[in-house]
């Protein structure tokens, strides 16, 4: 049985011009397999400054494909974050590109090893629709920082996003050095299912799992940003108030459609009424008591979206839960849903089980620093974890007992923004790293090179076996076998 979507006209047409686009970018990598580092930052260059020229129509359409996204948000966020980023390609490229000389065994001494980053040729970008920009502008950096061709594919959901990244970058790359397709793909594995030399996916671990299986077929390398439930610990020692401001930006920031935004708040038992407190109280400092029509507060992106947290939230009511809505709940088809407080939580809720991706918070409450390290450690490797103490010895154990993506200590996300370190996932929150020298790595092949030294004497190692050189380079790196095991010599 056939399951894959009715194609239109329309539809088989966007899918010839995907394959086109693809044979022309290989083409065009061959032709030009190693770009010079002058090159690669006139490219990057060339990138960043389209950015800081559509940054006000770019956030415009950004507000339109949400319903409503704050402005600000959407430059401090999407933009600015790939603005740094390409920033940090430009100043260390030439660094990044070096070989990289290494020791050869004592064995080989005078001859030279080297690793050379080569080009992977062209690299697939698969971006969700939550940072649209970001998303899909970073992991180009990346991929032309490291001499590749790069494909974008954009989500269904941000159709006037889409049309002004193809113009804009339309303007100063061709088609075969930097491509977008957006929503006129109807079946998306059409895009995952060609011959990439990389791919990069940003989204959920269910779709995740499908885009590795598509890259199997070609034995096509991946890297998978995906997310999960990511948690925000509080401890005993750290001051309530300042981790619930916290914490509610974290939530609120992009309406908490955020892949490394804190998914649920472990909170000391008695302290769980002043968490919440606080959370009252951030949410009133931030947008005064007023979602709908605020300047500052982004929309849940789509009607798909805002019905999906309605069904949690549903579920979590119905099971038993208590949910305070820290504002008027939105009427007609406004979407600017205010932040969910969730309590007396049960774990076969959805809320505990499924990432949120929305302005929902859970608050879980905890006795003991071990109740709350164990909590973590059931659930599945979060992409991001947030840890709220100042005792520095109480932090180190959180940090080696447990196991996430990222994290940042006393704030929420900050360390994805970051370019100077890895951003990656772990398990079910993804795996392989970007951004910064790790993104130029991933995107590029670490390709050995050994060089024989004219005289150096390798012939001594070839048969007829057993010359007085072997057997001493046996003798020295070897030693002497144990008898009582058997075996044989090899002679005959």
């Amino acid at each position: 049985m056939n399951n894959a979507p009715f194609q239109t006209p329309a539809a088989l047409e966007a899918n010839e011009r995907v394959a086109r686009l693809f044979a022309a970018q290989q083409a065009a990598y061959r032709a030009e397999p190693y770009p010079s580092g002058s090159e690669r930052v006139r490219r990057v260059q060339a990138l960043k400054t389209q950015m800081q020229r559509y940054q006000d129509v770019l956030a415009d359409a950004m507000s339109k494909d949400f319903g409503f996204r704050s402005h600000a948000e959407s430059k401090i966020l999407d933009l600015l974050g790939s603005t740094m980023e390409a920033s940090h390609a430009i100043s260390h490229l030439k660094r990044w590109m070096k070989p990289s000389r290494r020791s050869t065994e004592l064995l080989f001494l005078t001859n030279s090893v080297s690793v050379r980053y080569q080009p992977k040729g062209v690299v697939g970008v698969v971006t969700p629709w939550n940072f649209p920009i970001y998303l899909s502008v970073g992991p180009a950096i990346a991929a032309l920082a490291a001499g590749n061709r790069v494909m974008i594919k954009m989500p269904e959901a941000t159709p006037a996003t889409n049309a002004l990244l193809r113009k804009m970058l339309a303007e100063v790359f061709p088609e075969d050095l930097v491509a977008v397709v957006g929503e006129e793909l109807v079946d998306p594995s059409v895009f995952t299912t060609l011959p990439f030399n990389h791919i990069v996916f940003t989204g959920s671990p269910a779709v995740g799992k499908i885009v590795m299986r598509a890259a199997a077929a070609n034995l096509t390398p991946v890297t998978l940003e995906l997310g999960g439930k990511s948690p925000a610990l509080v401890t005993r020692n750290y001051p309530v108030a300042d981790a619930a401001k916290r914490v509610t930006h974290g939530k609120t920031t992009n309406a908490g459609q955020i892949c490394v935004a804190p998914d649920y708040a472990l909170v000391p038992r008695e302290s769980v009424d002043e968490f919440i407190a606080g959370v009252r109280r951030t949410v009133q400092s931030f947008f005064k008591g007023k979602t709908t029509g605020n300047p500052d507060f982004t929309s849940v992106v789509d009607d798909r979206q805002f019905k999906r947290i309605g069904k949690l939230l549903d579920d979590a009511r119905e099971k038993g839960a208590n949910i305070e809505s820290c504002g008027p709940m939105p009427t007609g088809s406004d979407r600017s849903l205010p932040l969910q407080i969730i309590t007396n939580l049960r774990p076969d809720m959805l809320v505990m089980t499924e990432e949120l991706f929305g302005p929902l918070l859970p608050v879980v409450p905890y006795d003991t620093m071990e109740e709350a390290i164990n909590y973590i450690n059931d659930r599945e490797r979060p992409l991001a974890l947030y840890c709220f103490s100042y005792d520095g010895a109480e932090r180190d154990e959180v940090l080696t007992r447990t196991h996430s993506g990222g994290v940042s200590v006393n704030d929420w996300g900050w360390h994805v923004v970051n370019h100077d370190a890895p951003f990656g996932g772990i398990g079910n929150s993804g795996m392989g790293n970007y951004h910064g020298e790790e993104g130029f790595r991933e995107l590029s092949h670490a390709k050995t090179v050994f060089k024989r030294h004219r005289f150096f004497p390798v012939d001594l190692f070839y048969p007829p076996y057993g010359n007085f050189v072997q057997r001493l380079t046996m003798k020295y790196f070897l030693g002497s076998a144990d008898p009582s095991l058997g075996g044989s010599t090899g002679a005959h």
